[in-house]
């Protein structure tokens, strides 16, 4: 069992009966969906899902789990899901997958928010390792990228898979990958995009995660939020 396995394994085995559980997107979140339909077909779990993206509804369906429509839902118990990034204050960069409305709608429904990454996810500051992910109006990308530029950001559009194109989310918006003064915190990053108008989501996730479970060479550290 590698260390993504494992932690997954472990958020599967916090799940309780009776519980509506969401889903996150990615390797890490697959696993961990895997380990709850187990729990669910051999234990006699009771529990429902919900997911943050196609790709893991398809996924939940495929292992047997039910799962309900987000318009079905107004609150979930625990939500379980990856991150690009994590800095001591449990601050998160997520979106490199580009579905932050939804991931963000099930962080803030649900009581619980556990994070599952390995130690190379553990940053210093949002922004290290990676862009900004930033999902925009696509008729407002360009008013978007010239505010945040005027504020000293860089970036551009999110190419497709294939780079033959744009990338898209979900529900049809862009996505801009822009990069920010080192010296601004993630709070500072998070009131900048949120007051700026044409953007939908970003990946800046503050003050959302409870608990983050850090793998590392088969043993789990526990981080609780403040």
């Amino acid at each position: 069992m590698n260390d993504k396995q494992l932690v997954a394994q472990h958020a599967a085995n916090l799940v309780e009966d009776g519980m509506v559980v969401g889903l996150g997107t990615g390797s890490t979140a697959n696993y961990f969906i895997e380990a709850l339909a187990h729990r669910y077909t051999s234990e006699g779990l009771k529990v429902t899902t919900v997911s943050s993206s196609y790709i893991s509804a398809i996924k939940a369906r495929e292992v047997g789990l039910p799962l309900l429509a987000m318009e079905q839902i107004s609150k979930l118990d625990i939500y379980v899901d990856g991150a690009d990034e994590v800095t001591p204050s449990l601050a998160l960069l997520k979106g490199r997958g580009s579905d932050l409305v939804r991931e963000k709608l099930l962080a803030r429904a649900s009581a619980e928010f556990i994070v599952l990454v390995d130690q190379s996810k553990l940053v210093s500051r949002i922004g290290e390792k990676y862009a900004i992910p930033i999902e925009v109006m696509p008729f407002a990308w360009q008013l978007v990228q010239a505010s945040l530029q005027a504020q000293g950001a860089i970036g551009e559009l999110r190419p497709n898979a294939s780079k033959d194109g744009l990338a898209m989310t979900s529900h049809g918006s862009l996505v801009l990958e822009m990069t920010f003064d080192a010296k601004l915190s993630s709070s500072e990053l998070n009131i900048i995009l949120n007051n700026t108008p044409g953007i939908v989501e970003h990946g800046i996730f503050e003050g959302l995660a409870g608990t983050v479970l850090i793998a590392h060479e088969g043993k789990i550290e526990t981080r609780l939020a403040d």
